[in-house]
Parts: C-alpha cells; structure tokens; sequence
C-alpha cells in the first residue's frame, strides 16, 4: 500500500462486502440500529486508524 488513496479504496471495497453481512446479522439477532450518516464512515476511520499505525 503506497498510498492514502489506496489503502482507503482497499478498506472501502471490504466494507461495502463486511457492513451488509454484519447488519443482517444485527438483524436476524433483534438488535436495532440507525442508520444515520452523522459520522465519517466505517472505510474512512479504518483508512485514518491503519495510516496512523503505519506511521507510529
């Protein structure tokens, strides 16, 4: 991963596959959830936290 923009497009790819798979599993198991976007994305705070350990 040589770039920021790689690793986010790399993040962002498996959770468009992991956020479905884990909402039906909210789901199937009676938890509600919001689906509100008031915060950042899942892909972008993963991008944020792996680039910060890369750098530490």
């Amino acid at each position: 991963m040589s770039s920021l923009e790689e690793l986010f497009c790399d993040l962002d790819d498996f959770c468009k596959w992991f956020e479905p798979q884990w909402f039906s599993m909210l789901i199937t198991q009676g938890i509600k959830i919001r689906k509100r976007s008031r915060s950042p994305s899942l892909s972008e705070v993963m991008s944020i936290l792996v680039a910060f350990h890369q750098n530490h």
